[in-house]
């Protein structure tokens, strides 16, 4: 027996694919369990990236990370790194390759507008401020490149399948205008049926995405790279001001202090700077909280506008599929209708040749007239039968336009 790999299977140990914020990428397999402790994340969000359960689109804000499932991109977005489920899937490859695309291109960036800026140095060029200015567009921070490149493998994703539906739907429809047959209505079907599956995960991410941008608390929580330095700065912070209380004990030993006297002008000092300090961190703090929020607000704006975009287009196509159905309901009523005119004008010329019938029987009646021995007779029984069978005929059809129930 395989234990080493029951045991394997047992801890949950899945192969994950590692970008960090270099741009550098390597497969590593861990645990369940590791993740969660590398992440800081409760066992319920890694549920939600298991390839064999089916969760809708979520976007989630953690303390030190951020937990994405859109469509097939599935990852967990750190401060440093990002987590992605290996797959052979063509758009979690594309995924990867564009992160580190844009990653190593700030750095090309920079290396090259510093090559500018000494070109410029050398030749007396006197703007040299001008030599630094990055023009990359991929000034966020590391964890918004990752969250952008993600939301954008979705959207164009399933801007790719609504497009192949329209280019599917759209003749289709075309054709069942004009012939209305059983093998058209069984395509339509499952077409509509598509059309619902796909709108419905358009509607999910695109609620995901609102959601977030009507919540500032989500996205100021989603900003880890601010986080992050704010503890370390905070940590680096602590760590100096005991130094320096011990440094302060130690030179203070011998000089003992009365409970009641004021204290020292050292401590007096330290106390003030301390104030000082932690009112410019929280304002500094507040203002950069602002930054990153208005900073991912644009971010989400721009791709809930293009997933919007994606959710008019399946809006339209259902609009155009409802139309159809309409079209065909109307043509359907119109067949029926003729179909119940010519039933009534059948019915009415049945009535009128029942006339003969009853002539016929009363004439075939064992009774003996005079009119039996003129040998012209029976043309004239035809004659006036069948005048007087036109005569209530037309009195029908008049009648059946007079109420309207054929036209005119």
């Amino acid at each position: 027996m395989d234990v080493l790999g029951l045991k394997k299977r047992g801890q949950g140990v899945r192969s994950w694919i590692r970008v960090d914020a270099s741009g550098n990428s390597q497969i590593i397999e861990v645990d369940k369990f590791t993740v969660m402790r590398r992440c800081d994340l409760p066992a319920r969000d890694l549920r939600l990236l298991d390839p064999l359960f089916v969760y809708p689109s979520t976007i989630l804000g953690r303390e030190k990370a951020i937990v994405v499932n859109l469509e097939q991109i599935r990852c967990i977005i750190t401060a440093d790194e990002v987590l992605l489920l290996n797959s052979l899937d063509s758009y979690v490859l594309q995924y990867v390759v564009e992160l580190q695309r844009r990653l190593t291109a700030p750095a090309m960036g920079e290396g090259w507008q510093m090559e500018g800026a000494d070109l410029n140095r050398r030749r007396g060029c006197g703007n040299f401020d001008n030599g630094f200015v990055n023009t990359s567009p991929d000034y966020l921070p590391f964890e918004f490149r990752a969250l952008e490149v993600a939301l954008e493998a979705a959207c164009t994703f399933l801007d790719a399948q609504a497009a192949e539906l329209e280019i599917e739907a759209y003749p289709l429809l075309d054709e069942l205008t004009s012939k209305i047959s059983t093998l058209n209505l069984e395509r339509a079907r499952r077409l509509k049926s598509r059309l619902v599956a796909l709108t419905r995960r358009v509607q999910k991410v695109r609620d995901e995405i609102e959601q977030l941008m009507d919540d500032d608390g989500d996205m100021a929580e989603m900003y880890l790279t601010e986080k992050k330095r704010r503890m370390e700065s905070s940590f680096y912070g602590e760590q100096s001001l005991m130094g320096y209380r011990s440094t302060d004990g130690a030179l203070s030993v011998s000089a003992p202090v009365s409970p009641v006297s004021s204290p020292p002008e050292t401590r007096r000092l330290e106390k003030s700077l301390s104030v000082t300090r932690s009112r410019h961190e929280s304002m500094k703090s507040s203002e950069s909280a602002t930054e990153s929020i208005e900073e991912l607000e644009m971010l989400l704006e721009a791709y809930f506008v293009v997933i919007d975009s994606t959710l008019n287009k399946l809006t339209s196509l259902k609009e155009y599929i409802d139309d159809t159905e309409d079209f065909i309901n109307i043509q359907l009523d119109n067949v029926r209708n003729q179909l119940i005119q010519f039933e009534l004008l059948l019915t009415t010329a049945t009535f009128v040749v029942a006339i003969f019938g009853v002539v016929a029987g009363i004439f075939g009646m064992n009774f003996e007239i005079p009119m039996f021995d003129d040998p012209g007779a029976f043309k004239w029984v035809l004659i006036i039968t069948g005048i007087c069978g036109i005569i209530i005929f037309c009195s029908f059809v008049w009648f059946f336009k007079y109420r309207r129930l054929m036209p005119l």
